[in-house]
């Protein structure tokens, strides 16, 4: 969920969220905003133990094509703000997440559809991701 700044609860009014696409850069990762040219990357990365759950199939090329041109869509419609998770050390993709089920006059959203890859797992990527983009909800 996204916090009302403390400005707006004290006046007393609250606007909608503006929901623009950001860069958010920690120490090990840098949450860039999804787009098409992580396509390769992420299909590289994919295994099918980890997106079995996943409520689309995410194992082609295509899957892939689809998870990223519904998260576009999503970010269009501002209901999303989808993001590649970067890592620092070498530039590889780490993973993907957003913050989804954006509801702009309620200031609330969701954290999730996060894909973190198997060299990446049980590292401090994801735990920063998720401080990144907690930070930027309840301060931004």
């Amino acid at each position: 969920m996204i916090a009302t700044p403390k400005a707006a609860r004290a006046e007393g009014t609250l606007d909608a969220m503006d929901v623009k696409p950001v860069t958010l850069e920690g120490a090990g990762v840098r949450m860039e905003p999804l787009t098409e040219a992580h396509e390769s990357a992420l299909l590289a990365i994919l295994d099918p133990a980890l997106t079995q759950w996943f409520p689309k199939p995410m194992q082609t090329r295509e899957d892939v094509r689809g998870y990223i041109a519904e998260a576009l869509a999503w970010r269009k419609a501002g209901t999303a703000l989808p993001f590649a998770t970067v890592s620092r050390a070498d530039g590889a993709l780490a993973g993907a997440t957003r913050f989804a089920n954006i509801d702009r006059a309620n200031r609330r959203a969701e954290i999730g559809w996060t894909l973190v890859a198997r060299p990446f797992q049980r590292s401090a990527v994801n735990t920063e991701a998720k401080l990144l983009m907690l930070t930027h909800a309840f301060e931004a």
